[in-house]
């Protein structure tokens, strides 16, 4: 028999269970895959992100999936302690720009190896290629686990971090779902998460902006109702052939399925602020000096320089400008027409892509079922949650990969402790 059973061995279970055998358990760590480690070996784009090095405040704002119930678990086990964690482990970490952590080399697999060598070195047992197919139940709390085969194992504490629906390839397909279901728990509805967003406009039918990259602006998706941003996000983002995707871009698709979802609408509105440090009267100033400048030239040309080349059709369109006209030929009001295009150049998205495609699920085990300082299900003891099976998720950039560390470093730490108790 073993004390704690985790079951997956992603970035959370793998943490669970080095937490729980470096506090004296004798652990299991089941996964369905051949690999352990998968999601963490391509996170960060294949550098992989640790953690990010901001303030609890901070930290608890990237949260937007439930980020107040992370407090207890970040009193357990922090960014600080992660840094610490992986530094012990010989893997030397760098800061790069808002605060990310990475393996100053840039190589994922050095993580995970150490990670698994780690886990190893703790007498964790591993079983790849062993699928979960039931957890047993007794008196309220949990007895055993069964595999596919019909091999019944039991455990004083049983860790579920089967992660959500996001990249299945790496072995999150919801599996952790109808377990958490059979002890009573509340599955909160899923959606994905930090996945490109699907636009309807001519200008992405046209793919005439596909592959266009923007630095430095202010996405914002704007409430149906009160014809204002609910959410903005400031940074980079990149057109596709089908919307844009890009880190503010996946930051704010979130925001686009619960506006349509609370407006009962088809489709939501946004905003690029192509120029998030100046007012719209400062940049229709700069437009204005331009063509001054150049009265006898055509606008499209004199303006060359202070949009991306492919962005100016589409713009001078939707602000009624001539092209072909020259500077001369064209009113102070289209310009400020322009100008106001500059500052809220509009898209209009009618979703995101599928679950699958995002990197992150939102929704999960509820929160208000779980003591957030142990992890420990409040309906069956014995069990415990980590990871992304829960209803909680952070923006990528260190955040999501926090919250799997600290919830799985609290729950195997728990566990230990728990199964102890129990023998």
């Amino acid at each position: 028999m073993h004390d704690v059973i985790v079951i997956g061995g992603g970035p959370a279970g793998l943490m669970a269970s080095a937490a729980a055998a470096e506090h004296g358990a004798r652990v299991l760590l089941l996964d369905k895959g051949n690999k352990l480690g998968r999601k963490l070996a391509i996170s960060g784009g294949g550098r992989c992100n640790v953690t990010n090095r901001v303030d609890a405040e901070e930290l608890i704002r990237h949260i937007p999936g439930n980020g107040r119930f992370m407090y207890s678990p970040f009193s357990v086990f922090n960014n600080e302690n992660i840094i610490a964690f992986f530094e012990s482990l010989g893997i030397e970490l760098k800061e790069e720009d808002n605060g990310r952590m990475f393996p100053v080399n840039d190589k994922a697999i050095d993580v995970v190896r150490a990670l698994l060598d780690h886990v190893r070195r703790h007498k964790v047992e591993i079983r790849t290629k062993t699928e979960v197919r039931d957890l047993h139940f007794e008196d309220g709390r949990v007895r055993s686990v069964e595999t596919a085969d019909g091999t019944m194992l039991e455990a004083g504490a049983v860790i579920v971090a089967a992660g959500g629906m996001s990249v299945p390839h790496t072995g999150s397909t919801g599996d952790g779902y109808p377990w958490a279901r059979k002890a009573g728990h509340t599955i909160t509805e899923l959606y994905p998460t930090e996945v490109p967003i699907t636009l309807t406009d001519s200008f992405i039918r046209s793919k005439e902006l596909q592959g266009l990259s923007l630095r430095d602006v202010a996405l914002s998706v704007i409430d149906p109702k009160k014809k204002k941003p609910m959410k903005t996000h400031r940074g980079d983002m990149i057109f596709t052939h089908f919307g844009i995707s890009g880190p503010i871009g996946l930051r704010c698709s979130q925001y686009v399925i619960k506006m349509k979802k609370k407006h009962n609408v088809r489709s939501v509105a946004l905003w690029i602020d192509l120029f998030p440090e100046e007012s719209a009267e400062d940049v229709l100033q700069r437009l204005q000096t331009i063509i001054r400048g150049a009265p006898k030239k055509a606008v499209k040309n004199a303006l060359q320089g202070v949009l991306p080349e492919r962005l100016l059709p589409p713009a001078m369109l939707l602000a009624g400008a001539e092209p072909s006209a020259t500077g001369s030929e064209t009113s102070h009001e289209i310009l400020r027409e322009l100008a106001a295009v500059m500052k809220r150049f509009p898209l209009t998205a009618d979703g995101t892509l599928s679950i699958e495609k995002a990197f992150v699920t939102g929704g999960g085990v509820s929160v208000k079922e779980v003591y957030p300082k142990r992890m420990e299900s409040k309906l069956q003891q014995g069990l415990f949650f980590c990871g992304e099976v829960m209803d909680l998720h952070g923006y990528t950039g260190g955040y999501n990969i926090t919250v799997a560390f600290s919830t799985g470093y609290t729950a195997g730490s728990a566990a230990a402790e728990t199964a102890a108790a129990s023998l």
